[in-house]
């Protein structure tokens, strides 16, 4: 046997913030260290943070990347340490790993595939290195190879396939595999989605069998720029087996995983296969020697499993917990933010905000203790009060306020809603009337145009000033106590611009822009009756769930509800879903929808999708100027992210003329005819 412990570590950076990444950095290493790590991988552009866009074509920051490795670089003294960073190199950005040896640089491995799709904007900031291409990179007056290399350190060969990599049909692997490497290093910044870890647990454990290796996944952590939330989860496979597996959504800075691997029992297997033929023609310049000594060390069982949650019938609802919460927890202490601001409707969209922050503040203490929580919101003023007592509802009430702004139109059980919401989560909790500064409004407009403003005449105007004349005082409050206005608008309302510029819109931050309207309440009746494992369900909703989503902006006696204005939400997650991610036609859509919809007549589902277009195509300029949102599946509309679509267009003016002659021509259903207490209804 040979055997070395390996680690897989998992780092929360933030782009540009050089000392907190650096410290993270070396935190890690010497955790190896002490852990008897020989091998250590950390991720994925973990010196500048992955999230620095532009600013990668800085000189600056180029030239403080290469001082920091130089900083690093001691620490690894009698270690093998995989670091990513940017390198400048013949006036292109390469994407690089460098391997660290016993303290020295031993090189760098430049990615060959670059991520270009969906919120990834890689070419705009690097090449991809040419497959087979070897270089020298002179810097500082050193030279260090630099290309398509894998290195081989007292006798144990190490490859990389840096994130990307690893996810195209021709990955570096293989290659690797035929020149007999012993280990698969594999830096990531792959940013979370709803299932997506089950497909890297795929190609990791795929990789480790069908390419002979011992395979270490290690990713980012989570909110390093803004938008994109990172779960860490690091991976360890060996001979076809997961032999470790990190926690995801951590809160803590850094996180090692660490397994001891069999080299030579990799080597045997790829042996007895048959089908594997090694590359016995090498070239020269393609490895790089590094002499290296590894310790004696005995077998162990693997550390760091995953969380039973990780099982959970309901995965996708413990993803999400746990993936919002920790992105706010982020972007509050990184924004450097005095808490957190809602305006409390006592619908679903504020409610579900207002019980993550509360989640939010459970899973950190938790995790991380009182004392731990302290150290990592350092700037609140006044600071968190010392000693143990501090639990959820105190640290919530610390950061959270909410505040009810009723009309005339305002019901007593959204009052009442928003009320038990708050008390739940233990916000501090503010009512005031809005309605004196509508009607303000309202009649100087009227004297303006010498005319009443009625509700048959203006119904959407009178609407919307109510939902604008409550962002100046939520704003005001926000500002006052140096906080970070959520906003709450969730993604159906951003697909269809249910929501108004300036009014409900208003905030810095919208954390649930990501999902859907029938997901969301969906999330609230789990949270109701069951929760996340280990926190448990949070009852007090139940006042919320009982509700039909309203905006509540007519009269009373008008009824509004949500889907009235607009469709079912499940048909208008549906239309959404089918236009958007899947770019099929208004007809493709009505077509699908008549087998996911049998009980609603053509024409009925031909007017929402007429109405979901029109509506799409007259809203963009809102996407365009909505706050910031986290990123949770391919099916976000974030214009500056994922989905663009032009401010102006054609409407889809003549696709919808389709649609409506192929749905005239439709056949009427047949009506269904039911007995009831004797009498025949149709």
């Amino acid at each position: 046997m040979k055997l070395i412990k390996v680690a897989a570590g998992i780092l929360n950076q933030t782009a540009l913030d050089w000392e907190h990444n650096q410290q993270n950095i070396v935190a890690a290493i010497r955790a190896a260290r002490e852990q008897g790590v020989t091998l250590l991988c950390l991720p994925e552009m973990a010196i500048p943070g992955y999230g620095c866009e532009d600013a990668f074509h800085a000189p600056s920051l180029h030239r403080t990347c290469w001082s920091i490795l130089q900083e690093i670089a001691p620490e690894t003294t009698g270690l093998i340490v995989a670091v990513g960073l940017p390198v400048f190199h013949q006036n292109a950005v390469f994407n690089c790993a460098c391997l660290l040896v016993d303290g020295a640089i031993a090189g760098f491995t430049a990615k060959k595939f670059l991520a270009g799709d969906g919120i990834h904007y890689e070419p705009r900031f690097f090449k991809p290195w040419p497959v087979g291409v070897q270089n020298t990179l002179e810097i500082g007056g050193q030279s260090h190879p630099i290309g398509d290399l894998y290195f081989d350190c007292g006798g144990i060969r190490l490859g990389f396939e840096i994130c990307e990599d690893a996810w195209v049909s021709t990955r570096p692997g293989s290659a690797l595999a035929l020149h007999g490497v012993d280990v698969i290093l594999n830096p990531s910044a792959s940013h979370f989605a709803f299932g997506k870890h089950q497909v890297r647990q795929r190609f990791v454990i795929e990789g480790s069998r069908a390419f002979g290796v011992s395979y270490l996944y290690a990713n980012l952590l989570g909110n390093d720029a803004g938008r994109v939330i990172y779960d860490g989860g690091a991976l360890i496979a060996s001979q076809g087996r997961l032999v470790a597996a990190g926690p995801r959504f951590t809160y803590a800075d850094f996180h090692l995983t660490t397994a001891v691997v069999d080299v030579e029992a990799n080597r045997l297997n790829q042996s007895r296969t048959s089908s594997f033929k090694p590359n016995l023609v090498e070239t020269p310049q393609a490895v790089v020697k590094v002499p290296f000594e590894y310790p004696d060390i005995p077998w162990e069982n693997p550390l760091g499993q995953a969380s039973p949650w990780e099982t959970s019938a309901a995965l996708k609802e413990e993803e999400f917990t746990r993936a919002v919460s920790l992105a706010l927890f982020d972007y509050l202490r990184k924004s450097h933010a005095n808490g957190l601001v809602v305006s409390l409707s006592g619908g679903a969209d504020s409610s579900a905000v207002c019980c993550l922050i509360h989640l939010m503040a459970r899973q950190a203490l938790a995790e991380l203790g009182a004392e731990g929580v302290r150290a990592k919101l350092p700037d609140l003023q006044p600071p968190l009060p010392a000693g143990s007592r501090l639990d959820a509802r105190r640290l919530t009430h610390r950061l959270l306020t909410t505040a009810y702004q009723a009309t005339r139109n305002s019901s007593a059980t959204t009052r009442n809603a928003a009320r038990t919401v708050a008390r739940g989560v233990g916000a501090e909790h503010f009512e005031w009337d809005v309605d004196e500064l509508v009607q303000g409004y309202v009649g100087r407009i009227s004297r303006a145009l010498r005319r009443p403003l009625t509700w048959a005449q203006d119904d959407l105007s009178l609407q919307n000033i109510q939902a604008r004349v409550r962002s100046p005082g939520i704003w005001l409050l926000a500002n006052l106590r140096n906080a970070l206005l959520l906003s709450t608008s969730n993604r159906s309302e951003a697909a269809v611009g249910y929501a108004t510029m300036d009014g409900d819109t208003s905030g810095g931050l919208c954390p649930i822009a990501g999902i859907d309207k029938a997901f969301l309440r969906h999330w609230l009746r789990w949270l109701e009756t069951q929760g996340p494992a280990g926190l448990g369900p949070l009852p007090f909703v139940k006042a919320v769930n009982r509700q039909e989503p309203t905006a509540e902006l007519r009269p009373g006696k008008e009824k509004q509800t949500d889907e009235a204005d607009l469709m079912p939400y499940d048909i208008l997650d549906a239309v959404e879903r089918a236009a958007i991610r899947d770019k099929m036609d208004p007809v493709e859509i009505w077509r699908r929808l008549q087998v996911e919809f049998p009980t609603r007549t053509p024409a009925q589902l031909a007017t929402w999708i007429q109405r979901f277009f029109r509506l799409w195509c007259r809203n963009q300029w809102k996407r365009e100027r909505y706050a910031p949102s986290f990123h949770l599946d391919d099916e976000n509309l974030d214009p500056k992210t994922w989905c663009r679509f032009p401010i102006l267009s054609g409407g889809f003016a003549r696709e919808l003329r389709l649609l409506a002659a192929e749905a005239a021509a439709a056949p009427l259903p047949k009506p269904a005819i039911e007995k009831r207490e004797g009498r025949t209804c149709r």
